[in-house]
């Protein structure tokens, strides 16, 4: 690249003939070299195209939890804990293929993406580095959202280890964060003059499961069963309500029957059009200790609280499923994806335009896991900002 006519171009020739790529053929073209990494990466090329590329839909890894513990160590000699949280790795089901964001300009020895919205990273960092200044010290954790396209990010005020120990992330619309646990909850918003943490009770009668948030309000599964049975029901709140009341409300309708008794370890995902997607093995029968026929997804209309199947896994993949002990969900949207235990492949569901369900096996999964992958989609958006 170094002796190619293209470096005889002026810098605003390049940036226009690059201009005319779509977001997906930019990001393919950062791949190819060192060179068309800098000119494509340039703050005047993100400032050309930034209000002219529509988002690009990824699916995007977590760490594995294992690493995720051994990147919090402090044995400096453990060159791998650091390597293991450079990058963020994401897939295009359009490409069939696993693409590698760098987060190696995040100033902390070691970070771990959790979530994302509206085109911003979501992740957990300790251990500054002196490009920070005096920082945090190892029992406090922060919470940085950044977009990778741009490398641009920003500390969100400083929170304790347990947060990130036993809450939950949740994102909404730019700069709105929620972290929920069983007896608290604590928000931020960009968009108050506080640059302080909102806390107050959450009252949940268990410890939430999968909880989401759409819009203003939080929803999500706790149990209210006993020690030898689970009862899974459905809560819901808003950040409002719970600031003022600390109430939920469970959502519930006679007409939904034993909808939650048909599934097993249920979970929920944001979907299209501020639906709901709970996800569960369903169960053969209502014995304790049922085992599962394949795997559903449904779907909840909250303004008509009515539920629709919109998919089941086939026979013939749920097999490979049905032979792992555990398997894990993530997704949102109109993708649901499912990892199993040393299985090596991720499972996709995908609804298309037409409104119809598609299965597929996604493999090349990067990474030395258990198989049991977790993560979340990344809404690629050049014009993000933290």
């Amino acid at each position: 690249m170094d002796f190619s006519p293209l470096n005889r171009l002026p810098q605003d020739t390049l940036h226009q003939i690059f201009s005319h790529l779509t977001l997906r053929e930019i990001i393919v073209s950062k791949c190819v070299c060192k060179c068309l990494n800098s000119i494509l990466s340039s703050p005047a090329f993100l400032h050309l195209i930034s209000t002219q590329q529509p988002p690009l839909s990824l699916l995007a890894l977590r760490p594995s939890h294992r690493s995720h513990h051994s990147g919090h160590s402090h044995n400096n000699n453990n060159s791998n804990s650091s390597s293991t949280h450079c990058a963020l790795y994401v897939f295009d089901t359009m490409l069939n293929y696993w693409f590698r964001f760098p987060l190696s300009f995040l100033p902390f020895r070691s970070h771990f993406p959790i979530t994302s919205s509206h085109g911003l990273l979501y992740l957990w960092a300790e251990g500054p580095t002196n490009a920070l200044g005096p920082g945090p010290t190892s029992s406090n954790k922060t919470l940085i959202v950044c977009n990778p396209l741009t490398r641009q990010f920003k500390l969100l005020p400083q929170l304790g280890s347990a947060w990130c120990k036993h809450g939950s992330v949740l994102v909404g619309s730019p700069n709105q964060v929620m972290v929920l646990t069983e007896l608290a909850a604590i928000y931020f918003s960009g968009s108050t003059t506080s640059n302080n943490w909102l806390k107050f009770s959450s009252n949940l009668p268990s410890k939430p499961r999968s909880p989401i948030l759409i819009s203003d309000t939080i929803l999500a599964l706790c149990d209210v069963g006993s020690p030898w049975r689970s009862q899974w029901k459905l809560f819901s709140s808003t950040v409002k309500d719970l600031q003022f009341s600390q109430q939920w409300v469970r959502l519930e309708k006679h007409e939904w029957g034993d909808i939650f008794d048909i599934l097993k370890r249920p979970r929920l995902l944001g979907g299209k059009n501020d639906k709901v997607l709970m996800i569960g093995g369903l169960k053969s029968s209502y014995s304790l200790h049922s085992s599962c026929s394949t795997i559903l997804i449904l779907r909840l209309d909250l303004e008509s609280l009515e539920w629709e199947e919109a998919g089941r896994m086939p026979p013939e993949m749920f097999r490979y499923f049905q032979d792992s002990s555990k398997f894990k969900v993530f997704g949102g949207g109109s993708r649901v994806c499912f990892s199993g235990k040393r299985m090596g492949r991720l499972a996709l569901w995908e609804e298309n335009e037409c409104g119809k369900g598609e299965w597929q096996w996604i493999g090349g999964v990067p990474g030395n896991s258990d198989g049991l992958y977790r993560g979340f989609v990344f809404e690629a958006r050049l014009n993000a900002v933290p």
